[in-house]
């Protein structure tokens, strides 16, 4: 195989991708990756004002197809709409990316202690966190499957999906002028992620479908000093990620490089697992 031929492996030319959380802290880093490599996008984010602003920034320097849809993905009729839609404006889904994820309506209900989570909260969280995956998952299965050219859909988790948080990190540690914490719905959400991830691998192996689980460890996004530093010190390498260390996994999983890679979760955490 020459140097080209290599190359071209981690090519997304041709391919229309549908991404959820398009327009969030890494689905917006994850958007212009897949244009750049040559992709068509569809950016569905719950907020349509910046779904089209995340597109509209992306099409100055791309001459891909990128659309934006408005959508809330607990819907299953939302669901069902938005996936019509890409595929009538795109011609057809090659790959979905499950990025979204919400820390529901209300942010102290959030990160409130486990003895005084909210049922009500718990289950805002989960239908966006896992709900959301499972429907999208669903929708844009179905479309590949009668296709029949197969696919890649690939699901953001997170470490705290793989191991349990260190508690004792967010001592005095703040984002956004607040206190913070990993409550247990994050990281049983995510781990409910690499479950459905798993099942559907080999579930739709026969159809081609390859589904793969994309875990980031801590990114840096505006944590204060306090919180960086104590992670930083739980990590081999040293430091946070950063959003953009994530996209070289991301092409990879949805690219032809992928072609016998399916069920796997690609941990991308400067090696805090492998404690």
């Amino acid at each position: 195989m020459s140097s080209s031929q290599s190359t071209d492996l981690f090519s997304l030319a041709n391919k229309s991708v549908l991404i959820s959380g398009g327009a969030g802290l890494l689905g917006r880093v994850f958007s212009q990756a897949l244009v750049d490599a040559g992709a068509d996008l569809a950016i569905v984010d719950l907020n349509q004002d910046a779904a089209d602003s995340t597109a509209r920034q992306i099409r100055k320097s791309s001459k891909q197809r990128v659309i934006a849809i408005g959508c809330d993905i607990t819907s299953p009729d939302f669901v069902e709409k938005t996936v019509d839609q890409v595929v009538a404006e795109l011609g057809k889904i090659d790959v979905l990316i499950n990025n979204a994820a919400t820390k529901g309506s209300n942010i102290d209900s959030f990160f409130a202690p486990f003895e005084k989570y909210s049922l009500e909260t718990w289950r805002e969280v989960m239908a966006v966190n896992i709900d959301g995956y499972f429907l999208m998952a669903q929708a844009v299965g179905k479309h590949m499957i009668h296709r029949g050219k197969g696919g890649s859909i690939i699901q953001t988790s997170s470490i705290y999906g793989v191991v349990a948080p260190d508690h004792r990190i967010y001592e005095k540690s703040e984002y956004g002028g607040r206190a913070i914490n990993t409550p247990a719905v994050y990281s049983t959400s995510k781990a409910a992620v690499n479950g459905l991830t798993s099942f559907l691998a080999t579930y739709w192996a026969k159809d081609n479908i390859r589904v793969n689980s994309l875990t980031p460890g801590g990114i840096a996004s505006g944590q204060n000093e306090e919180f960086n530093r104590r992670y930083s010190n739980r990590v081999p390498l040293g430091r946070m990620g950063q959003a953009d260390e994530l996209v070289g996994a991301l092409i990879y999983l949805a690219s032809d490089a992928a072609s016998y890679v399916t069920g796997q979760n690609l941990v991308v955490d400067g090696g805090l697992s492998a404690w």
